[in-house]
């Protein structure tokens, strides 16, 4: 059976854990792209990105 292949690293899964994602709004809980975080709260701002200006110099 064959392993899967590192995210992080140039080798094997060897099931370190360190490309776990964990949730922000509950640390004890692995992210399940529920999208809880990107609803907007009373502790959260948001910022609306109309335009981006770049120097084309």
């Amino acid at each position: 059976m064959e392993k899967y292949r590192c995210s992080k690293y140039d080798r094997e899964c060897i099931e370190c854990g360190e490309c776990d994602q964990y949730c922000d709004l509950n640390p004890e809980k692995l992210c399940d792209s529920c999208g809880e975080c990107l609803k907007p709260d009373k502790n959260y701002k948001i910022i609306k990105i109309d335009k981006i200006i770049t120097d084309d110099n």
